[in-house]
């Protein structure tokens, strides 16, 4: 789970000051007996505050959640971590790391597990119901975070040890959690006076409303918009999408029809194939017009009252905007050396997109198409160059990828680089929430330890929301007693027709194994204490980005991708193609990013009573020379990232602040004697780069791995760009 971060909207933190770790009981006297009775048989009876049961060090009780059980849940695990908070904060003894920091890293664990269920409401299954349940919750839970971080006791305590000499004996691990713990106060309000810290209170409260609704906005319209066609508007479409169309037709009780789900996994293909260029259109504005159709679900007002409330918040603290408190503690430091990235690769990458649009147009213009390049026209026509310039098909790629087969591949690499194997966990041994959910045990090829479990939520449905992403349930500590990991990989793939294998498309397939690359992270921690998961945000999102690059190693191409209806290897020549194109296309993937990059850091820089967000997002990227046939990859009133919390707001350029390091690391493998599974470079990435996690400094850790800091000239030649002259010196 994670623990107490710089963000103390609701949800931004999933345990305030506490861990996944079993739970001390307090000590009671003969006057609390009575309550501490009636305490312990409500936890008893709520199942989402037990301790996890069964096997593998215990897991939760998938199939025992009942929304009814909720809020009541939610309600009494934040009174109990009052409780210990308060202990901790009024001991009388001298703060020392044991009973301070320690007890903190030991407090919430009835929240964790709550937290572990209402994440998979939120994310997996939501529902009206739940909705409303989150609209009540967020701001009571924001109030409860901030009535933690302004416990003047508390901070005094966590102070004192900070600035003790008992922090030079420390461990490095140690002196780190100390550290992120007083950050985490002094970044939040702790040092504030009682009027200001009022207002920041209220301040967070009113986020976290507002963050949770922009968020059921977005979703509400991925359920609302769907586009249903027919059989004579089929044209195009490979026979794969046109089964899974169907079968999500059926599903939602249209017989006969085939729906376009509102999501990018069913969008982005649609846009690819179709050659009904009105059609395209219409599933285009329908996917980018998410949480901006003007109605009830509409998000233009919420993202003005989030920027005005950030900006306030970090005035109280003393800083010029919300990207300069936000970056203080990451890579970047400051918004400027964010941007300063951005503007080196920018450049290059519109002029890219030139080239690819003059090369899309002119095949329009030769089959008579009597068109000018259009958004909807991008993926189609990209297509048609890919296959001219390259003789490649991405249809006939995608008939070699199958999900499962890839999962194989995944589990291999594991292998390799982790000595992880992992084995099919019997049905109905460990409980799932949907039928869908798969679960592997982890364990080391050699000794067989157990290290874990690794869930699998793989197909798009109603109430799940969009995208992909990895979570954990349990976090490996050994502070408290060693307690093993709990991960979890969820997507939205669209699931092949019964029977039949679900095929999916080469930047997916990188997505598959992108996720896989959280949870490896995950499994792979070696540390003692729940602090050190919480990640740096320019830098966690790296291990996943690196793992992508085993997807195209020789020993996953030759034995996972494979037809799914003869069994035979993808061709050589088929590999050859997909390797010479590996670079193609690449403006438009690096424009499309950035444009929500710098459009971030743009509204966390700018004084939001200047922004009107119906024209910012249009004005601003019409300065920076924005492409006329590309649009943002995440557009403001949908961009769920940077306004449905705190996670990624003036961050998400951290996506290219980690493909630096990528890009480099993987020269470090491509220079290795073993390439990509090379021994000694491999356990350098698993002892620095992954099992270490953030209990030592991201940039300290990279020197380690590498020897050296990253250069971003590795991106530009992983991108086939230009290096520009100041990236050379």
């Amino acid at each position: 789970m994670g623990k107490f971060k710089s963000s103390l909207t609701a949800m931004a933190v999933v345990v305030a000051l506490g861990a996944c770790s079993e739970q001390k009981a307090p000590e009671t006297t003969s006057a609390d007996a009575q309550t501490t009775t009636a305490s312990q048989q409500a936890q008893f009876d709520n199942v989402l505050l037990q301790e996890f049961k069964g096997p593998y060090g215990g897991v939760p009780a998938f199939d025992k959640m009942n929304l009814e059980d909720l809020k009541p849940a939610l309600e009494k695990a934040m009174e109990l971590n009052l409780k210990e908070i308060e202990a901790i904060a009024n001991n009388e003894a001298p703060p020392t790391f044991d009973n301070v920091i320690v007890e903190m890293e030991r407090a919430g664990a009835e929240l964790g597990r709550v937290f572990t269920y209402y994440g998979i409401w939120s994310s997996n299954k939501s529902s009206p119901e739940f909705r409303e349940i989150q609209a009540e919750m967020s701001p009571k839970m924001s109030a409860f975070f901030t009535q933690i971080t302004q416990n003047e006791k508390l901070f005094e305590r966590v102070k004192a040890v900070y600035e003790s000499d008992e922090l030079k004996s420390l461990t490095p691990e140690e002196q780190r959690i100390t550290w992120m713990t007083y950050n985490s106060f002094a970044r939040n309000g702790a040092t504030l006076d009682s009027e200001a810290k009022k207002r920041y209170a209220e301040i967070n409260e009113e986020l976290a409303t507002l963050h949770t609704k922009f968020s059921n906005n977005v979703l509400a319209d991925e359920e609302n918009y769907v586009t249903y066609i027919t059989e004579d508007q089929l044209d195009g479409l490979p026979a794969s999408f046109v089964k899974a169309a169907k079968a999500a037709a059926e599903s939602r009780g249209e017989e006969g029809k085939y729906a376009i789900t509102n999501t990018r996994s069913s969008m982005d293909p649609f846009l690819t194939y179709s050659t009904n260029r009105e059609l395209r259109e219409k599933v285009w504005r329908t996917y980018y017009n998410r949480g901006d159709n003007a109605d009830e679900f509409d998000n233009n007002d919420i993202i003005k009252r989030i920027l005005t409330l950030r900006d306030e918040r970090v005035e109280l603290l003393g800083y010029e905007n919300y990207a300069q408190w936000r970056l203080e503690d990451r890579m970047a430091k400051n918004p400027e050396n964010a941007m300063d990235l951005m503007m080196k690769v920018w450049p290059t990458a519109i002029a890219r997109v030139e080239e690819e649009v003059a090369d899309m147009q002119a095949i329009a213009d030769e089959e008579g198409a009597d068109i000018t390049i259009a958004p909807w026209d991008y993926r189609f026509y990209a297509e048609k160059v890919r296959q001219a310039k390259y003789d490649l098909d991405s249809n006939e790629v995608k008939q070699y990828l199958q999900l499962d087969k890839l999962r194989e591949a995944m589990f291999y690499v594991a292998g390799r680089l982790f000595n992880f194997n992992f084995t099919p966990v019997e049905e109905g041994k460990v409980p799932v929430f949907h039928e869908d959910v798969k679960v592997w045990e982890v364990t080391d090829k050699d000794s067989g330890e157990h290290i874990g479990l690794w869930y699998l939520d793989p197909f798009s449905r109603q109430g799940k929301r969009s995208g992909a992403w990895a979570t954990t349930y349990r976090s490996y500590t050994t502070f408290d007693g060693k307690k093993t990991v709990l991960s979890s990989n969820n997507s939205n793939f669209v699931k092949g027709a019964d029977g039949e294998a679900t095929l999916i498309s080469w930047d997916d397939a990188e997505t598959y194994f992108h996720e896989f690359g959280h949870a490896l992270h995950f499994l792979a921690s070696d540390v003692e204490y729940p602090s050190s998961h919480s990640g740096v945000r320019d830098y966690t999102e790296f291990q996943s980005q690196l793992l992508e690059r085993w997807l195209t190693t020789d020993e996953v191409i030759n034995n996972y991708l494979v037809h799914h209806e003869t069994g035979e290897p993808i061709p050589a020549e088929l590999v050859e193609k997909i390797k010479k194109a590996s670079t193609f296309n690449e403006g438009f993937k690096t424009t499309e990013y950035m444009a929500s990059a710098i459009m971030d850091l743009k509204y966390h820089t700018t004084d939001p009573s200047k922004i009107d967000p119906d024209t910012f997002e249009r004005e601003e990227l019409k300065k920076l020379g924005m492409p006329e046939e590309i649009v943002m990859r995440h557009r403001s009133p949908h961009f769920g990232h940077v306004f449905s919390g705190e996670g990624y707001a003036a961050a998400y350029y951290g996506y290219m602040w980690a493909e630096v390091l990528t890009a480099d690391a993987a020269e470090a493998f491509m220079e290795a004697p073993g390439g990509f599974y090379d021994k000694e470079v491999g356990d350098r990435l698993v002892k620095y780069l992954f099992a270490v996690r953030n209990a030592m400094d991201p940039a300290e850790a990279y020197r380690k791995f590498r020897g050296r800091d990253a250069k971003v000239d590795a991106l530009m030649r992983d991108r086939g760009f230009p290096i520009p002259k100041e990236a050379k010196e």
